[in-house]
């Protein structure tokens, strides 16, 4: 069986928001940008040699406005069926995120001021609706999608059989990519602790590779140290009161 090749689909910068194109017996699509950037997701898939048509599945790794953004855009281009966490389905079907952002440090307090952040786009209903891990075998990859909530309620990831892990906003590039190769938090987060617990369930699989939302691929090694340094920093600001979560609401 041929490995699952992960290619990065830039949808902003080089670096700064990505989506993924899994290519294996068929190819996925992984997150859906920022509004209108459906045609140019599509056309980078075709720039790879796949034609938009055959993509079997697409994935949209949580309800924040960079990854769904043009989910109803890409599924009316491509005729692909939409994958997400029943978590998630009231900014899906809403086509806006909770609100309000909770920053995870001075720059998601800078960008939750953002309108772009805070505006409607087109939403939609899944295809395949998740509630637990679930096999990519029938759409033709060798791998699953793995719940790890915590960055919202119904964020996923994708763990390839070959060890290669999508993780959507698990973790970042410092400085949104800007640093490439060191993790940090993303901007927000609904549940620090809840994501930090999923990030190390993770990595506690021996992924390769961490291919993110937000910067180029991180080493495993450097975000498990990275991990444990923000195990104490959260401990340390929980007792203090200081940690903000939101409510989790059930779908």
């Amino acid at each position: 069986m041929s490995r699952t090749k992960v290619i990065p689909i830039p949808v902003l910068g080089r670096h700064a928001i990505n989506a993924y194109l899994l290519l294996g017996r068929r190819p996925v699509v992984v997150d859906a940008g920022t509004p209108g950037s459906g045609r140019r997701i599509h056309d980078e898939v075709a720039r790879h040699g796949v034609d938009p048509a055959d993509i079997a599945l697409i994935v949209i790794t949580h309800g924040h406005i960079d990854h769904f953004g043009s989910a109803a855009e890409l599924h009316r281009l491509t005729g692909a069926p939409l994958a997400a966490h029943a978590a998630d389905l009231e900014p899906f079907r809403t086509g806006r995120a909770r609100r309000p952002y909770l920053p995870t440090g001075p720059m998601g307090r800078l960008m939750q001021r953002d309108r772009r952040l805070h505006v409607r786009v087109e939403g939609f209903e899944p295809d395949l609706l998740l509630r637990g891990e679930t096999s990519l075998d029938d759409f033709g990859i060798a791998g699953r999608i793995m719940p790890t909530p915590g960055h919202t309620a119904g964020s996923v990831s994708v763990l390839t059989d070959e060890g290669d892990l999508v993780a959507g906003d698990l973790v970042a590039n410092s400085f949104m990519g800007l640093i490439p190769g060191k993790p940090a938090n993303p901007p927000f987060h609904d549940d620090p602790q809840g994501n930090l617990a999923s990030l190390r369930a993770m990595l506690a699989l021996d992924p390769r590779a961490l291919h993110v939302g937000h910067g180029s691929p991180l080493d495993p090694a450097r975000v498990g140290r990275w991990a444990r340094r923000e195990d104490r920093r959260l401990t340390r600001r929980a007792a203090a009161g200081r940690l903000t979560v939101r409510t989790r609401t059930s779908a």
